[in-house]
């Protein structure tokens, strides 16, 4: 796994294994300010649980967030979007739009692989 660039040159770390001890030491190294929601939602939902039910649902929801966070210009550009729906339109349907292509995109980055 290598780092890739954007169109601008901008290094863009690849997606660790699809482990929840890989993808901590990922959000630790490349962006640690995830890093406390991160371990305060495992010890809330994960690191008392019986079973691994949960841990599915866990990982689809931090893989998607590191997934768009390694990213910076797509992490503002997403941000801008649920701040513009919420905060600056006065049309729903321009506010719906706004959520819905922001949805799209944190939708596309659960999907991406290990080493992309």
């Amino acid at each position: 796994m290598t780092a890739h660039a954007t169109e601008n040159d901008q290094v863009i770390p690849p997606m660790p294994e699809r482990t929840p001890k890989a993808l901590r030491a990922a959000i630790a190294e490349h962006v640690p300010v995830l890093l406390p929601d991160f371990d305060a939602h495992w010890k809330w939902a994960i690191a008392d649980a019986y079973d691994v039910g949960p841990l599915w649902a866990f990982m689809a929801f931090w893989w998607g967030e590191y997934a768009l966070a390694r990213d910076p210009k797509l992490d503002a550009h997403v941000r801008d979007l649920e701040y513009r729906a919420g905060n600056a339109c006065t049309d729903i349907n321009e506010a719906k739009a706004l959520l819905e292509e922001a949805a799209r995109i944190r939708h596309r980055m659960r999907a991406v692989e290990p080493g992309e």
